[in-house]
């Protein structure tokens, strides 16, 4: 009893630190474009439908492309831009792109399991 003199202080303490992250993660995802709402059966609801939030995330990924395609043009043309912007904006794209291929690859997998699986 006495490693722990205020058990109560500490259990309050640490319930509004949960609090407080699980509000800053609301925060996050509501900024990233994800507002999901837990439904009845506990699972997160989205408001928008799947294709939708494929469509978004292809076309945020085609935009970041043509940026980092403008930012690289824009550096060897001498227009102004430095290297650190065509450099952060080559790899923002990069790494749009690398997610896309992961999310494919694991849509096929997916759906290859499903077509062997036997009823």
């Amino acid at each position: 009893m006495s490693a722990i003199p205020n058990l109560p202080s500490a259990a309050q303490a640490m319930n509004t630190a949960q609090t407080g992250a699980s509000s800053s993660l609301d925060a996050l995802s509501k900024s990233a474009g994800f507002d999901p709402s837990v439904s009845a059966t506990g699972s997160p609801s989205y408001n928008a439908p799947f294709a939708d939030v494929l469509h978004d995330a292809i076309a945020k990924t085609n935009e970041l492309n043509t940026q980092a395609a403008q930012a690289v043009t824009g550096l060897l043309s001498g227009q102004g831009v430095d290297v650190h912007t065509a450099m952060i904006a080559t790899e923002k794209s990069d790494l749009a792109f690398e997610m896309m291929l992961a999310f494919r690859n694991k849509a096929i997998g997916a759906y290859q399991q499903l077509m062997g699986m036997q009823f």
